[in-house]
């Protein structure tokens, strides 16, 4: 037979999906809710290798266009399925600088967006990210590229800080990052232990120590100093803005001043590092954010058997909680009032009590949620001794004027109005998110547009981000990339 008529070669039958995950286990409730153990555990090797070969490598990578750090999970997915967890591990720290973090409390945008979840469950691509870390070689350090000889100031070090560090540090600049709290990570520090610690932030944070990032805490820009003098006089030539939300926002109700009432943000960061709380046995959490997700399952553990309750003034459907930490704070015997919102704090000289009145849902509001409308007659008192309020978060713009022309986001983080976040004034920019994976994606965006205006201050062209671990090859979108999807 000649070449010519050799039979055509088989077609290759795409790989079988299979809907059902790989478990991953959990501490048992009895025990996890005593102490801040971490509740869910890692996948063993065999597991994760089982659980990476469900993925069926879509042509088009629509995991990495949900994620806003364009992590290529397909990849690193692909490299555990074959034992490779050394790879794994570099390709996932390749973009990703906070992978240790991530792999623990990232909602998983890309699984929102796994094919795979038509059928079944969606790969678990976090946990995947995990074994990767813990399973393969992860001990790797940053290496910065030729010295761009200019300096960039960072406020904040949070996610979006963070991650602007890491960006133009591999690049070449001297960064400096200025902190107000002793602790970095911004509102990471208040994640409950049984989610991830702050020794996981400090696990990112030195594999930046041969870039040049310099970081100064216990230092407030806008309150200390201006923010023109990291300008004019201090020697930076661009600015980034990262301060998030820190500040706790107030129900405005009669008794929020008594004894036992707790702003959700200092409760958990005074857990988290180790200072007292009082806590009663009867906990109210008002709110439905993942913030009072935090505060009801840390309230439970503080409490020491005591009942604890959530308030929220929207049906389950509108809470904006992640899914899977309402439904661990469910496991654990919390209970839920849903459409009840606060009235009042009730009691002499501690909490005693919490008024609450009944709504139904209405038309949408202006973000699109049906709009909670009360119904008359229907007040009731929860009897509690400690609330704790978890109604949102507010930026400190003290000492950042007008003059920038801050936009504020509708969940209060301020961010600059102009093409990749500058603020009115040339060379500063300023960003956040909605989630740490955001937030950080937000700084990814900023970096090419601080960069693009720093290159141009020297007569150069801007140049994509190169391999933070010393390779050849600049960032790049995986094959098959068409463009970002945003939940």
């Amino acid at each position: 037979m000649t070449p010519d008529s050799a039979a055509p070669s088989p077609k290759v039958a795409p790989p079988k999906l299979n809907p059902v995950r790989v478990p991953i286990a959990e501490e048992p409730i009895e025990a996890r809710t005593t102490d801040f153990r971490e509740v869910l555990h890692a996948y063993s090797k065999e597991d994760a290798i089982l659980e990476a070969k469900r993925c069926i490598q879509c042509r088009r990578p629509w995991c990495v266009e949900a994620c806003p750090i364009t992590q290529d999970c397909r990849e690193y997915i692909h490299l555990i399925a074959d034992g490779d967890f050394d790879g794994a591990a570099r390709v996932t720290l390749r973009e990703n600088p906070l992978a240790t973090c991530l792999c623990k409390v990232c909602y998983h945008y890309c699984e929102d967006s796994c094919v795979v979840k038509k059928k079944g469950v969606p790969i678990a691509i976090r946990h995947l990210k995990r074994a990767a870390l813990e399973l393969g070689e992860s001990e790797l350090v940053y290496v910065a590229s030729k010295p761009k000889h200019q300096r960039v100031a960072v406020v904040g070090a949070g996610p979006a800080g963070l991650m602007m560090a890491w960006e133009l540090g591999v690049r070449g600049y001297s960064v400096t990052v200025f902190e107000q709290e002793h602790r970095y990570g911004g509102l990471m520090q208040t994640i409950p232990a049984y989610r991830m610690t702050d020794a996981d932030v400090e696990t990112d944070r030195k594999r930046f120590r041969n870039l040049d990032v310099t970081f100064v805490d216990g230092t407030k820009v806008g309150k200390e100093f201006p923010i023109d003098k990291l300008t004019r006089q201090d020697g930076y030539q661009a600015v980034f803005i990262a301060i998030g939300t820190p500040s706790h926002r107030t129900l405005g109700v009669p008794g929020e001043n008594l004894p036992g009432v707790l702003p959700a943000l200092d409760f958990l960061k005074h857990v988290n590092h180790g200072i007292p709380v009082t806590v009663g046995k009867e906990v109210v959490v008002i709110g439905g954010g993942d913030v009072a997700m935090d505060s009801l399952r840390t309230a439970l553990r503080e409490s020491h058997g005591g009942r604890v309750t959530l308030v929220y003034r929207r049906s389950r459907q509108e809470m904006p909680a992640d899914p899977e930490e309402a439904q661990g704070a469910e496991h654990e015997g919390i209970r839920f009032e849903f459409l009840r919102a606060p009235l009042r704090i009730v009691g002499t000289h501690h909490v005693e009590g919490l008024v609450v009145q009944t709504m139904e849902l209405g038309p949408p509001d202006t973000d699109g949620r049906r709009k909670p409308v009360p119904v008359p007659g229907s007040e009731e008192t929860i009897p509690c001794d400690t609330v704790i309020i978890a109604v949102g978060q507010k930026a400190d713009l003290t000492g950042f004027g007008p003059e920038l022309d801050l936009k504020l986001t509708s969940q209060g983080w301020p961010e600059g109005k102009g093409k990749g976040f500058e603020t009115a004034v040339p060379g500063i920019f300023a960003g956040g998110g909605r989630s740490v994976v955001y937030a950080m994606g937000t700084a990814m965006d900023a970096a090419d547009a601080i960069d693009a205006y720093l290159s141009a201050k020297r007569g150069e062209t801007a140049s994509p981000r190169p391999d933070p671990l010393g390779g050849t090859e600049s960032f790049h979108k995986p094959a098959g990339y068409t463009a970002p999807i945003r939940v």
